[in-house]
């Protein structure tokens, strides 16, 4: 089980003890989506389907997010490979490759089936995080850690990218270094989110009654990614959703890159 550094610990303390929080009421959880589970702490598997120089930020993002007291991430041994990632029912597949100049620095996608989540991926984009603009560990670390963080159900703090810093990864942000990290409103968040039990579990499962058509979509651009249902005032936190029926739909959360930033 992987769980938060004592010194992360603190700064989450130091942010209760002095208040900070209570200026962060708003509510971002993903809609109501979740993974469904009969019990509480859960265990969460990732893939790694991510390269050497991604992995320490795959696992210090599962180790920041299992500071949760609902949540714990493993990360074990991909089953994708990284430039189709394709999805693995009942877990996240985390995958690193040069996509190409897509735009995008990073996606989160998940299948959901109800309000349950059934599958997950997070994809980053080598193209662009092999630039001078984006090969820093503290984007490497904001991105990792948001993307993550979208495949078990937590939405954005903030969606500004010019305004002061909430200390969050899941701020938008131009200067990344204060926000590489969950905050204690991000644990608040999970908590809410993952207060019930369900009478059935999705986490590690190999049943689905998903379309088959949902498991066959490579779901890589734009165009397959169905109707763009929000978009952030400068167009860089995008939301899109493919319906199937039924309660069956793929989710897609992108982070566009600056389009300032060239891709190699």
């Amino acid at each position: 089980m992987l769980k938060v550094t004592s010194a992360r610990v603190l700064a989450i303390g130091f942010l209760a003890a002095t208040g900070f929080t209570a200026t962060l009421l708003a509510d971002h959880s993903w809609g109501s989506y979740h993974w469904a589970r009969t019990s509480n702490p859960f265990t969460l598997k990732v893939g790694d389907n991510v390269s050497s120089v991604w992995d320490p930020y795959l696992a210090g993002a599962a180790s920041d997010w299992s500071g949760s007291s609902v949540l714990d991430l493993t990360v074990v041994a991909g089953r994708a490979r990284s430039r189709t990632c394709k999805a693995t029912l009942g877990r996240i597949e985390a995958c690193s490759e040069r996509y190409g100049s897509t735009g995008w620095l990073g996606i989160a996608q998940i299948w959901i089936s109800g309000v349950h989540i059934v599958q997950a991926t997070t994809k980053v984009n080598d193209t662009y995080f092999n630039t001078a603009t984006y090969n820093k560990p503290a984007w490497r670390r904001l991105v990792m850690c948001q993307e993550i963080a979208h495949d078990f159900g937590l939405d954005h703090q903030d969606e500004e990218f010019d305004n002061a810093n909430l200390g969050s990864c899941m701020d938008y942000t131009n200067a990344p270094d204060s926000n590489q990290y969950p905050n204690a409103h991000d644990f608040e968040q999970l908590e809410l989110i993952y207060t019930h039990l369900d009478a059935t579990s999705t986490v590690d499962s190999t049943a689905s009654a998903m379309p088959p058509a949902m498991g066959q979509i490579a779901f890589d651009t734009r165009a397959q990614w169905g109707r763009l249902i929000r978009s952030s005032a400068n167009g860089r936190a995008q939301l899109y959703e493919l319906d199937f029926g039924r309660g069956n739909k793929v989710v897609t959360h992108v982070f566009w890159a600056d389009p300032d930033a060239d891709a190699r």
